[in-house]
């Protein structure tokens, strides 16, 4: 039987201990609050009651319910008073010497069976727990913020942790309505692991100006559905924790230059730019602690006059391709009021893209997205055709064929000879250079990549993908036609992975190591993902999706062009794609889908 615990202790009370005491209070646990001060006390006590109060405006804590909870609550100044808690939470800031005094301190006042836990997010917790004559009493216990409402809970052991301090932990975790996993002390555990090496690198692409803040934000938003892009998060975490996380990462968990930090980090941080906290991080703050994000000089001018300054007019658009993505393509140039001209390689293809297109479109009028006028207005607008000649008018061409350099080259080189002059030649590749395309014709300055997302009549997402050589005016006339189409276009340089797949790929390849490692399994890291950053598919779950042979192609690219070591391709990935484990395509990739 798991120990029944009736009082917990929590020491600081920041806005992540102040959230752990609401998570006891609320189910039923006697809690003693402890901070340094006086004032810090208060502090915490309202950042509680605020979190209350708003709970009560929203309709999901009753009156009655929030008095009891604070009912249950002791506010003290020093740690002596947890002398005769079951359980004490430490949450003071990432500091391991501030930890061990706090821990030394917490061993001589507390009862002998009491169980100490730390809520870090990236120290060693064995560490922490040699600071005390009890270190198998001392476990991880890390919440996410803000801890009432996110459902993971890390439980961290050491070595030397008992088997029934576990135990105990994962009943008390169950009480409080909490998803557990539970893994060894490894740097970062599993969330932090995998997502700060991901939000270290999107600052690495805002420092080298590859895109702005704004387009690296909506990219991971709209591309991945994703609940606040990296930058965002960043200034949510605060920079200053996010360094010491990334440093101490860096430092515990093999010098990964993935996680050494970005150096901006470092400088935001001297300058007192720590995010949402300090009123200005990345982005701009109406105040300290406000949500509320307000212009500033680095937020671009988004009006329809400034997009489309320089922009060619566009109002015939050719699209080049039988499969999925030409297809959405092709449905959402028509909806938007384009004349298109579908070109495959022969009347077969065309009749078979033909009726995908209808099947699509009679799907929208079936859900009411669609009137019957409208559906057949957009397909009155198709021109269906075998032939690269029909293009010789148009104002665009969009090329979606097989992802093979040479084929795109040749054709390419092809619409160089037949269409007109002033032309935008774009290419929906998601991984090859764009230039290599371009320069296949005597025209580069024209030639873009407009990498749409599958299924592209509903992924608001397209990546404008910019070379060297491609001109001011080619690059308005793109992002005003994205406009057009009701898309948020996001412009970025030509570089393996663009935005999206530079930012993800990277991400799935850690998970793919981790488990590879045996640190954890598929189903804990994929809950951890989900429930402790809001993803909305675990990174198994999404590899199997896409694609376990596409994800290790583009992987590869990435490695190829950045020779970055933590790139390199797991070996699990490729053992799995050599064995004709694909995902779902396959039946079976990460998990067994002729099962389901």
């Amino acid at each position: 039987m798991a120990r029944e615990f009736t009082s917990v202790g929590v020491v600081g009370l920041g806005t992540m201990g102040a959230g752990i005491v609401e998570v006891f209070a609320r189910n039923g646990i006697d809690v003693v609050a402890v901070e340094i001060s006086a004032t810090a006390v208060e502090r915490g006590r309202a950042t509680l009651t605020g979190s209350t109060d708003r709970a009560v405006a929203k309709g999901k804590l009753a009156e009655a319910d929030r008095d009891a909870l604070l009912s249950r609550i002791d506010w003290q100044v020093g740690l002596d008073a947890l002398h005769s808690v079951d359980l004490v939470i430490e949450a003071v800031p990432e500091h391991l010497d501030l930890k061990q005094r706090i821990f030394a301190e917490l061993d001589r006042v507390c009862k002998p069976e009491a169980i100490l836990a730390t809520n870090t997010s990236s120290l060693s917790v064995t560490e922490i727990s040699v600071a005390t004559t009890r270190p198998n009493q001392v476990i991880g216990i890390h919440f996410f913020n803000p801890a009432p409402v996110m459902k993971l809970v890390e439980v961290v052991r050491t070595v030397v942790t008992s088997a029934d301090v576990v135990a105990d932990v994962e009943a008390l975790c169950a009480r409080l309505g909490k998803v557990d996993v539970t893994i060894n002390d490894r740097a970062g555990f599993i969330a932090n692991a995998l997502l700060f090496g991901y939000l270290n690198h999107a600052v690495g692409m805002f420092e080298s100006r590859y895109a702005t803040r704004e387009d690296i934000d909506a990219a991971m938003k709209l591309g991945c559905g994703l609940p606040m892009g990296p930058l965002a998060l960043m200034d949510l975490i605060g920079l200053d924790t996010a360094y010491e996380i990334l440093d101490t990462m860096y430092r515990r968990g093999g010098r990964d230059r993935r996680h050494a930090p970005v150096p901006l980090i470092k400088q935001m941080v001297t300058a007192g730019l720590l995010g949402r906290k300090s009123g200005r991080g990345f982005y701009t703050y109406e105040r300290p602690g406000s949500p509320v994000v307000v212009p500033d000089e680095h937020t671009p001018v988004s009006t329809g006059a400034a997009l489309a300054d320089g922009a060619r007019a566009i109002a015939k658009v050719g699209v080049v391709g039988s499969g999925t993505m030409a297809t959405g393509i092709i449905e959402v140039f028509a909806k938007a009021g384009y004349e298109v001209i579908s070109v495959t390689r022969g009347a077969e293809k065309s009749a078979t893209v033909c009726e995908s297109v209808k099947t699509s479109l009679n799907k929208g009028v079936v859900r009411g997205k669609l009137s019957e006028d409208d559906r057949d207005a957009a397909l009155g607008r198709v021109t269906w055709s075998a032939t690269l000649d029909h293009l010789a008018d148009v104002d665009l061409v969009v090329e979606a064929v097989v992802e093979e350099l040479s084929v795109k080259k040749a054709l390419f080189a092809s619409l160089d000879e037949i269409c007109k002059p002033g032309v935008v030649l774009a290419t929906t590749t998601s991984s090859l250079p764009v230039i290599d395309v371009a320069m296949a014709t005597q025209r580069p300055a024209d030639v873009i990549g407009l990498h749409f997302f599958n299924p592209a009549p509903i992924m608001p997402l397209v990546e404008i993908v910019q070379t060297i050589r491609t001109s001011a005016e080619t690059a308005a006339t793109a992002r005003a036609v994205c406009a057009e189409l009701g898309k948020t276009g996001v412009v970025c340089g030509d570089r393996s992975g663009f935005i999206v797949n530079a930012l993800l790929f990277p991400y799935l390849n850690d998970a793919v190591k981790m488990l590879e490692a045996s640190y954890s399994t598929a189903d804990d890291i994929d809950y951890a993902m989900k429930l402790g950053c809001g993803y909305p598919m675990g990174p198994f779950e999404l590899l199997d999706v896409v694609g376990l042979d596409v994800s290790l192609a583009i992987q590869r690219e990435l490695y190829l062009e950045l020779r970055e070591p933590g790139f390199a391709p797991a070996p699990l990935l490729e053992h799995l794609v050599t064995a004709g484990y694909l995902g779902r395509k396959s039946g079976r990739g990460f998990r067994d889908h002729t099962k389901r």
